[in-house]
């Protein structure tokens, strides 16, 4: 493609409203456009990106026996009734109304139109397995759109569902497309990991992200020094300690202290002379409308995630104040465990604390030297706290390592969470009606290509990594009036472009300078300067954007090297 003629508004200024580097790229690379918050349209040098990671896409999903199709973004209400997700999913799920006063939404996923679909065509077990999938636009209404394409309102996703007759099969489908997925981002060129994470609103049982390694990533992940332990920071499980038998001797009558005023851990730490750790903080939620104690110490955070999943409830939300007063007699910031009649549940690193200082359950007032058993009635230890660098592996008792990263692709064990609310029924080999085990799987395509440029990045621009980059190749002629660098940049223009090259000709009347910088700043794997070296000495230069690195070659042996360079893959 000759430069002159692309649609390529590059800008040289970084955009005030871009927070993140690949935000800011992506506009200045001419790549995106933002139509309105949290909406975007892709160029064509940015929808390049999207077809070259499409088609990796496509041939690892191929491969591993999934099939494409194509479902509708409008979905009936009445098929998330059936899910029990219409009211259940949030304010992100965009509903209205078509001119028949029928309620509908955008769907943000298809879990359930992939379900009525099967289970109105496949009735036997012999149609199964089957696994499905399809690249198309979804819409959340996400509440603050941020970050660009990291996270929008409207975006390309690739959703596969499969449907299994059986726990053994639907094991198979998933390692299927662990393995699919693992075979994908390598295929990128991207430095990632897969990590155990939370189901979240999708719903199932287990469920593995895949997440690009980037010091700017918005997610932690944490990992074990030592084991294969890999998990998201909601979900990353912690060692419990050994359980040590309490000494009743050892323990100190309650004692009730007037704080006043002092609401918070640092503020009760500092007026008390005691470390944090010391403190119990008893924070009051709501499960489903009912309220529970959750304990954890005053240096830690409870983790809602692992909350929520022990009491197994879909809605938990932190108490208002009435349901706090109700519950304990005190306004917030002096709530304790002591002598309160709802259930109690508190984090594992609690079980062996002594003498610790909680919330008396009266303005301005703590209570010193509450123990456990003794003072407070605990229904159950567990894991309820985020993890930190502390920690030890709750598998193999080593430290934990924390790093950043940014989810691209999400892979579910759904079980028959849908089957079994939808009627998705199969006949076994006896005649027997089942439920299908079903698993989905989830790639967004366009967050994958700004995670490429988190992780791929200098200071003068993008560094793609071959596999997606929008073009191998840019030839920049110093001078567009010289008539033999002319010539010899469009004989090696049209023998690359023979050879099934992607490449550009930089044609147009600009100095060298601002023709190096565009080159830079869209990230093309090699630049080729046709320059007076040419004209000395019969010399091209070329120059590698991943490393660097400019190597002076006769113009006869360009061609050549620029083949093989790509042949490798690097």
């Amino acid at each position: 493609m000759r430069y002159s003629e692309m649609f390529l508004p590059t800008v040289r200024e970084v955009p005030s409203d871009a927070e993140i580097i690949s935000h800011q790229l992506m506009i200045r690379a001419g790549m995106i456009r933002k139509l309105t918050s949290g909406i975007y349209t892709y160029l064509p040098l940015g929808y390049r990106v999207i077809r070259k990671l499409e088609r990796i896409i496509r041939e690892e999903m191929d491969r591993a026996g999934a099939q494409e199709l194509f479902m509708p973004t409008v979905q009936p209400r009445e098929l998330w009734e059936e899910s029990g997700r219409w009211s259940f999913y949030g304010k992100e799920l965009l509903r209205f109304k078509d001119r028949n006063d029928r309620d509908c939404c955008l769907g943000p996923t298809h879990e359930e139109v992939i379900t009525d679909l099967v289970r109105n065509e496949i009735k036997t077990y012999r149609h199964l397995p089957r696994n499905l999938y399809q690249i198309q636009t979804k819409f959340r209404d996400e509440i603050r759109p941020r970050f660009g394409v990291m996270r929008c309102r409207e975006f390309g996703m690739k959703d596969a569902y499969s449907f299994d007759a059986d726990e053994e099969g639907a094991e198979i489908s998933y390692q299927k497309m662990f393995e699919a997925y693992t075979e994908i981002f390598k295929r990128c060129g991207l430095e990632f990991r897969a990590v155990e994470a939370d189901t979240g609103s999708i719903g199932g049982s287990f469920s593995h992200e895949f997440m690009v390694m980037a010091a700017t990533g918005e997610d932690s992940l944490v990992f074990c020094s030592n084991c294969e332990y890999a998990a998201n920071l909601e979900k990353a499980e912690i060692a419990a300690p050994e359980i040590q038998p309490v000494r009743t001797e050892n323990m100190l009558p309650l004692e009730s202290v007037h704080t006043p005023n002092m609401r918070t851990i640092e503020e009760v730490s500092s007026f008390l002379r005691v470390a944090p750790r010391d403190i119990v903080k008893t924070m009051i939620y709501t499960a489903d409308g009912q309220p529970v104690a959750v304990l954890v110490s005053g240096d830690e955070e409870v983790n809602e995630i692992k909350v929520k999943n022990y009491l197994n409830c879909d809605v938990l939300e932190m108490a208002m104040d009435d349901v706090i007063h109700e519950v304990t007699g005190a306004p917030r910031g002096f709530a304790g465990a002591v002598g309160i009649k709802v259930k109690i549940i508190a984090d594992c690193s609690l079980s062996n604390m002594t003498n610790f200082v909680m919330g008396a359950n009266k303005e301005d007032y703590h209570i010193k030297n509450v123990n456990m058993g003794r003072d407070v009635s605990v229904t159950a230890f567990a894991d309820l706290r985020i993890a930190r660098e502390t920690d030890s592996c709750a598998r193999c008792g080593r430290a934990l390592k924390f790093a950043r990263g940014i989810e691209v692709g999400h892979v579910f064990k759904l079980g028959t969470k849908y089957s079994k609310a939808m009627k998705a029924q199969y006949l076994d080999k006896n005649g027997k009606e089942q439920y299908m085990i079903m698993g989905c799987y989830g790639i967004g395509v366009g967050r994958t290509v700004a995670a490429a440029i988190e992780q791929n990045h200098d200071e003068n621009g993008i560094v793609w990594p071959l596999p997606l980059a929008p073009y191998q190749v840019i030839i920049t002629p110093v001078s567009a009036k010289d008539d033999k660098i002319k010539g010899m940049s469009v004989q090696l223009y049209e023998a690359l472009k023979q050879r099934g090259i992607e490449v550009i000709l930089d044609d147009r009347d600009e100095r060298a300078g601002v023709k190096f910088k565009d080159a830079d700043l869209i990230g093309i794997p090699l630049r080729v300067t046709v320059g007076q070296k040419l004209l000395t000495a019969g010399v091209l230069e070329v120059k590698i954007r991943m490393t660097g690195e400019v190597k002076a070659l006769a113009a006869d042996a360009v061609e050549d090297f620029v083949i093989n360079y790509i042949n490798r893959g690097i």
